[in-house]
């Protein structure tokens, strides 16, 4: 199971070993628009599906790799994310391709920071606000504490409940397959939908429009 960011800046240890691969977002948009930069899009892909930055390809955390990303054929890379988390773990990991004439960056505070400084997002205002990965942090929690309570103050048995929660959450993290996560991001609510989202400057839209304050 992936983690999502929870902030917006990047661990002091990740920042420590790779200060220079981040950059701000005046440096950001500078650069995409110069030829052969490619901004790469490292969240899931319910969060790419919900709200992106235009022109940004999605390829999540989980799937970057030195060689995917040499294929691309750019000579520069920019990786973004939700708070900028992912996207600097994006970027330590290609880190080499340097070597190879690539330069690869981190975009400081991702997709938030991008909003919040008026440089325009697309969102898809049907799409859920909550990724399927906060969907599936949410449900556990709440059967861990449903177990729990059950289990104190009717039954023991249903502490099972909290115990099998725990054993998928180990398997998840030792296989990176969340069953729970696969099964929500099937629920109607997380389907993709058809069509174009919204172009949006502000970042309140709704689907196919949008309102500019």
């Amino acid at each position: 199971m992936t983690a999502l960011d929870t902030q917006t800046t990047p661990s002091p240890t990740a920042s420590m070993k790779s200060p220079s691969l981040e950059v701000d977002l005046q440096t950001a948009k500078r650069m995409l628009g110069e030829p052969g930069t490619i901004l790469i899009d490292v969240r899931e892909a319910d969060e790419h599906a919900r709200e992106r930055i235009a022109g940004s390809r999605l390829i999540p955390l989980s799937k970057v790799t030195s060689n995917e990303i040499a294929g691309l054929g750019a000579k520069r890379i920019l990786f973004h994310c939700r708070g900028g988390r992912r996207s600097l773990d994006a970027a330590t990991r290609c880190a080499g391709l340097v070597q190879h004439g690539v330069e690869i960056f981190s975009v400081a505070g991702g997709i938030e920071a991008w909003r919040a400084a008026g440089l325009g997002t697309e969102l898809n205002a049907s799409r859920p606000k909550l990724s399927v990965m906060q969907q599936t942090q949410l449900t556990i929690g709440a059967a861990v504490v449903a177990g729990t309570a059950l289990g104190f103050f009717v039954n023991p048995w249903f502490l099972a409940l909290p115990a099998y929660m725990g054993c998928g959450m180990i398997f998840a993290g030792a296989t990176g397959t969340c069953g729970l996560a696969t099964l929500l991001g099937l629920a109607p609510w997380n389907r993709a939908t058809q069509g174009h989202a919204g172009s949006c400057t502000t970042g309140s839209c709704t689907t196919g429009s949008c309102a500019t304050k």
